[in-house]
Parts: C-alpha cells; sequence; structure tokens
C-alpha cells in the first residue's frame, strides 16, 4: 500500500489543495482519551482517490489547511461512526467537519444493520477482512511504526471504495438526505453543553437522594464537572460516581471523616480533599427552599408503560415501511428522551437547547403524526 506520511507544513498545504479538487475526502481519526475528558489527536488520515495521506499533528504546526478541508462545503467527507471524530477535531482543531457521510449511519438506513463496525462492513462490501491489532495502540508515542501506519491506511482506503456503492444505494431509496440530516444533529448535540448546575442530573442513582444530601451532590458534580473541564481529567479520575454518592449521603467534615468513604482512594483525599470538604460545607449552609427538587424518573409516571409502548409499536410500523431497523428510527432511548423532555420539570436536553430526536431533523415528518395521535401535547 502507497500512502505519504505528512509530517511539514508545507506537504500539508499541498496536499489539502490537491484534496480539494475532488467530489469527497475518505477522513478518519486515531486519538488517545485514556485519562483525559478530550480525545487528543494523534494522526488523521485522508484519501482522495489519488494519494493517501496520514496526517501527523503532532509534528506539524500549522494544521489551518486540514481545518479549510474539514469546513469546505463543496466536498463530501466520508467517515464511519463519526462520533468521536466530530469530538476530536472540535478538541483539537475547533472546527466541525461539515457535509458529513457516515457509512455507518447509511449502512443502517439500508438495513444491514443498526450498528455495523467499519471491518464489518468492508468485509460484506468489499470481500477484505482488516486486521484490528493496533487499534489500542498509544497514537501520541514517537515514531510511529510501520504497522500502525498500515493499519491506520487501511482506515480510509477501503472507506473511500465503499462511498460510491453505499450513496448510489442510499439515493435509489431516496435517503441521501437522511444521512447528512443525521450528522448534522449528532453534530448539534456535540456542540451543546450542559451548564455545571444540573450536572447532577446525569449522575447514575442520583433519584435514591433527596434533601440536603442531594444538594450536596449537586455541587460535587458542579464541582467535578468544571475540574474535569478546566483540567482536562476525565470524570470518574476527578473522582468516581459512587464516591459522589457516598460523600451526598454522609456528607464528612473532616479529612479523617473523608477516609471512611470506601470509594474514596488515599490519592483523591491528598489531591481534592480540602476542595471536597469546601464543597460540601458549601452545600450543607444553604437553606432547605434551595435544595434541589426531587429527581424524576420515568418508572414513576402512571402513563409511562401504555405510551411508551404505543410509541414503539408506531415506531416500529413506520420503520418497516421505510426499510429501517427499529434501532436507528426510535431506540429505547430516544422515545424516553421524548417523554422527558415532555414531562420532567428538569430536563437535560431542554437545558442544553436540544429538541428531542423524534421530533426533529429527518425523523419528525415521518413519526409526527403518529406521536401527535398519541401525545396530543407534543
Amino acid at each position: 500500500m502507497q500512502y505519504q506520511l505528512i509530517e511539514k507544513d508545507q506537504e500539508l498545504a499541498d496536499y489539502c489543495r490537491q484534496a480539494s479538487q475532488q467530489p469527497f475526502v475518505a477522513v478518519d481519526t486515531e486519538f488517545v482519551r485514556t485519562r483525559t475528558l478530550y480525545p487528543r489527536l494523534g494522526l488523521v488520515q485522508l484519501y482522495d482517490g489519488q494519494q493517501l495521506a496520514l496526517v501527523d499533528p503532532v509534528a506539524i504546526s500549522d494544521l489551518s489547511p486540514l481545518k479549510n478541508l474539514l469546513t469546505d462545503e463543496g466536498i463530501i467527507k466520508v467517515l464511519h461512526a463519526c462520533s468521536e471524530d466530530l469530538e476530536t477535531f472540535a478538541s483539537a482543531l475547533g472546527v466541525m467537519p461539515t457535509r458529513v457521510f457516515d457509512t455507518q449511519v447509511a449502512a443502517a438506513m439500508l438495513n444491514m444493520g443498526p450498528s455495523l463496525g467499519y471491518a464489518r462492513l468492508v468485509e460484506e462490501m468489499s470481500g477484505v477482512t482488516l486486521d484490528k491489532g493496533e487499534s489500542r495502540t498509544d497514537w501520541l508515542a514517537r515514531p510511529l511504526s510501520p504497522q500502525q501506519l498500515h493499519y491506520a491506511a487501511n482506515d480510509v482506503l477501503y472507506l473511500f471504495d465503499l462511498y460510491p456503492q453505499l450513496a448510489e444505494q442510499i439515493e435509489q431509496q431516496q435517503k441521501t438526505a437522511w444521512v447528512f440530516a443525521e450528522v448534522l444533529q449528532l453534530i448539534a448535540k456535540k456542540q451543546a453543553e450542559l451548564p455545571l448546575e444540573y450536572a447532577y442530573l446525569t449522575v447514575k442513582n442520583n433519584w435514591q437522594l433527596k434533601g440536603r444530601a442531594l444538594a450536596v451532590l449537586k455541587e460535587l458534580a458542579s464541582w467535578r464537572l468544571q475540574t474535569a473541564r478546566k483540567r482536562d481529567i476525565a470524570l470518574n479520575f476527578v473522582l468516581k460516581e459512587q464516591a459522589m454518592l457516598e460523600l451526598a449521603r454522609r456528607q464528612p467534615g473532616s479529612k479523617n471523616a473523608l477516609h471512611g468513604i470506601s470509594d474514596l482512594m488515599p490519592q483523591d483525599i491528598r489531591r481534592h480533599g480540602d476542595s471536597l470538604l469546601e464543597v460540601i460545607s458549601q452545600a450543607l449552609a444553604l437553606p432547605p427552599e434551595h435544595y434541589p427538587a426531587r429527581v424524576e424518573r420515568l418508572v414513576e409516571f402512571p402513563a409511562y408503560k401504555k405510551t411508551s409502548k404505543a410509541l414503539r409499536d408506531m415506531c416500529e410500523k413506520v420503520a418497516l415501511q421505510n426499510g429501517l431497523p427499529i434501532e436507528m428510527l426510535g431506540s429505547k432511548k430516544q422515545l424516553n428522551q421524548l417523554l422527558k423532555w415532555l414531562w420532567f420539570e428538569l430536563d437535560e436536553s431542554k437545558l442544553m437547547g436540544l429538541k428531542p430526536d423524534l421530533i426533529s431533523g429527518w425523523r419528525e415528518p415521518l413519526l409526527k403524526e403518529g406521536i401527535e395521535r398519541i401525545l396530543p401535547a407534543c
């Protein structure tokens, strides 16, 4: 396999100028995200049908030609399962690619499987078996080995060939706009941020707490997210959820008491002990009228089971009519997202300025009539 390893600014500028003349380019990334909140970019793979390029962002100082290529509205960017790639570009380059055709989304809309992996899709459509042996390698270490580079190059070599086949089939079924719309919806979610004061809503088992304990959890979750964002540390490496829940229940007032929290490691106390005690103290000083309201759960709503089943049945019927897997059109998570948005006083989607998937984007015209019949208030 022939590829160009790009390690100089001029090489990148020349390649991006060439690629910008093509109608589409296959794109992939390799990144590391073990202890960090944000992914750290290790390599960018590009294939425009003329030259396969492996771009080393560690060696290159000016990545603006790459940014311009990714945001060029005249070029389709072909990616597979692009969610983490989008996060990586947003974090490393400060841009979101435009006109993204996701081959996993396209395969799902063609009823080939709801979450088909890249290697499986390549095997099914090209008959080629790919080696995934380097998938968990350290992409920030230098130099990158020939095995790593070969593995990375394969990720766009076959992706480029998949696109014309999938694009033709998708166009025949008049679903091309749906593929692009699904990625736009994903981008909107990636760009939305939950306000710090509502971070506690994402903590598992938060509903078990109320009153003062929930107030402590709210302050701890806000502090944890703020610390993670500021220092680029994965949330659970700042403070584990189970430790937060135990701290909220027991409300320790000294470092000795912190050592009694089973899920709190000694290193956590050394690093964050003073901050944790200060956050807990501030929460305990709040008057009861400032405590957060009890966390709502869908299972507590009498109409939940009946409404959820009606929505599921309606989605299954529409999915069948449109040759879609139910997981793509209306998964359980998406059904719950809609009901929370309608019924909850505090809903994560609302707080982030997002509409539920089922009543926005390409799904809305397919499901609007059925949803309004089941949920007249929607």
